[in-house]
């Protein structure tokens, strides 16, 4: 009995032996594969996903997701692909079949499947026209080249078109190698990855960026994948020119000076510059001159050559107002096609030209938020024309807030990107009709106001003028029933200082509005005025130097005190 034990023990230790040797051999051959994957590479062959297009595009080596049109002088590209990485600004109005491309110095207007075009409202001639294909519009790549100087490579192999965009790095560079052997051109920087191409060696291709040891690169004909880094031979490295802009000659005239503007509220009769009197410190005027009239666009006139002529004599540039009229269905209209804005820009610049004007200061209120677009568009095209004229163009902005028709509408970020100076309008943060009564603009208000456009909307600090109120307001608080009834009354600096004589009041200071305050009751209503004055002007020409803005600007000449002028012009000294 107990032999048979033991021989059985001895079977079952063999067993457990043997199994110990096969897991052995199993791990040892495991290892041996893995070594062997690890070392052994990846000969399938693949093809790219853009195989399968005609004539797939190409930049800094990824395909995109629309194919070219035509090829050699014929040429055009897609629309999506030209905003995806030339311009995202380019329009196209499907009413009209309109495409509109501005630049820093050209507007132009093409037709579908037309060949007459313009550029900055003059003819141009194209030699081929836009076309659209399937819902998509394709645009000459002749006209792209001049315009944004684009580059491009076409291989008649593939069809592969293969851009370089204007200001990019190319770094040519070739594959080396032995004479016989070619290297493979990998979908990914790993030997396990499949092979896209066989690049034989002497083969020129781009190198675009590097990835450890491995390098991404692509041929003429558009194949591009990982290379060993020991495979390439670095060659010439060029920029692609950039498109010359012209000089901005309105901004010449400045020679870095800061600006100082009033403006000139004109109703229904001119400004007689007889009864103005002197300004000292102020070197620019904007007379409220222009407003859009009518719904395509035309433009109305209250200009005046005598103004103009007085401002000039008295070294005063004149950076006329233009408005839309602050008619919200009006600006829906008059904005709404490219032919209704070129009505209203070319009228406006035939009377700057007319009238001798040194700039145009828009100012467009209460537009609703979706028409937000087509203000920065009107401005966008605007711009190149202008600037051919050598006009200063400004744009008047309100404080940020979630007022849908005063302030929601404006792309602050992209007008400071396009006009020469941004006018901040600090004002009203108390309105006429708020339900408490407050400052027309406190010290920290105007401070938050303007540090939220340079460091939200990044509105470079030299663009960017304060403009301040010269007016306050005389708020009236009433108990009826039970609960104080407010209103309010817009007073000028002077009438203010008169209240105070004729009360015999002695102002305060509010330390949380940085503002004179006075208080008083008159036939039993209570009295209350935040001053604007010599102190409250101060300390926001303090603050726009001690953030080194471009400048100040005053609303309205005619609601200031001499006093005024003698601290704004401290901005420009």
């Amino acid at each position: 009995m107990r032999n048979s034990k033991h021989r059985q023990g001895y079977r079952m230790g063999k067993k457990k032996s043997r199994g110990k040797v096969w897991l052995t051999l199993i791990l040892l051959a495991a290892a041996a594969l893995g070594a062997v994957y690890l070392w052994l590479p990846n000969w399938q062959h693949v093809d790219p996903e853009w195989k399968s297009m005609k004539k797939p595009i190409f930049v800094e080596g990824k395909a995109m997701k629309y194919s070219a049109s035509g090829t050699g002088d014929s040429l055009k590209l897609p629309l999506p692909v030209i905003r995806e990485i030339i311009d995202p600004n380019i329009r196209y109005e499907k009413e009209t079949e309109s495409v509109i491309i501005t630049t820093p110095k050209e507007l132009v207007h093409l037709k579908i499947d037309h060949k007459d075009a313009k550029m900055n409202n003059r003819p141009l001639k194209l030699l081929f026209a836009p076309t659209t294909v399937k819902g998509v519009q394709y645009l000459p790549v002749s006209l792209l080249k001049k315009l944004y100087g684009l580059e491009f490579k076409e291989d008649k192999t593939t069809g592969a078109v293969v851009l370089m965009k204007a200001g990019e790095k190319v770094q040519s560079a070739k594959i080396i190698g032995s004479s016989s052997d070619t290297v493979p051109l990998r979908r990914e920087d790993s030997i396990h990855a499949p092979i896209l191409y066989d690049i034989p060696p002497g083969a020129p291709v781009r190198l675009i960026r590097n990835a450890g040891d491995w390098a991404f690169v692509q041929m003429d004909s558009g194949y591009a994948g990982y290379v060993k880094r020991e495979d390439v031979a670095l060659k010439e490295l060029r920029t692609v020119p950039e498109v010359q802009e012209l000089p901005n000659t309105a901004q010449q005239k400045w020679n870095s000076k800061k600006v100082n503007l009033t403006w000139e509220a004109v109703y229904q009769k001119p400004a007689d510059p007889k009864v103005i009197g002197t300004l000292p410190g102020v070197n620019v005027v904007s007379p409220t001159w222009f407003q859009i009239m009518d719904d395509s666009g035309n433009v109305q006139s209250k200009a005046d050559d005598v103004y103009v002529t007085w401002a000039h004599n008295n070294k005063m540039q004149v950076w006329a107002l233009f408005s839309n009229a602050f008619d919200a269905d009006r600006t829906t209209k008059a904005l709404s096609t490219f032919e209704n804005r070129l009505r209203s820009i070319v009228q406006i610049l035939h009377y700057a030209k007319l009238y001798r004007l040194d700039g145009i200061n828009i100012d467009f209120e209460n537009v609703r938020t979706e028409d937000g677009e087509n203000v920065t568009q009107f401005v966008r095209e605007l711009m190149p024309l202008a600037k051919e004229q050598g006009l200063v163009i400004s744009v008047d902005v309100t404080p940020k807030s979630n007022s849908e028709m005063w302030s929601k509408f404006l792309d602050r970020e992209s007008l400071g990107g396009l006009v020469d100076y941004i006018m901040l309008m600090a004002y009203d943060e108390h309105w006429a009709a708020s339900p408490v009564a407050g400052s027309v603009a406190s010290l920290p208000w105007t401070r938050a106001a303007v540090n939220r456009l340079l460091e939200e909307d990044r509105v470079p600090s030299d663009k960017l003028i304060l403009s301040v109120p010269l007016y306050t307001r005389v708020w009236s608080e009433e108990i009826k029933n039970g609960k104080t009834k407010v209103s309010s009354k817009a007073i000028g600096m002077k009438k203010a200082q008169d209240i105070i004589k004729s009360f015999k009041l002695t102002p305060t200071v509010d330390e949380n509005a940085g503002q004179h305050y006075v208080e008083y009751e008159e036939n039993g209503i209570k009295k209350k005025i935040w001053l604007e004055d010599a102190y409250s002007i101060r300390q926001r020409v303090e603050l726009a130097e001690e953030l080194n803005l471009a400048g100040v600007a005053s609303w309205t000449r005619g609601f200031a005190s001499p006093e005024a002028w003698q601290e704004l012009k401290a901005i420009a000294e």
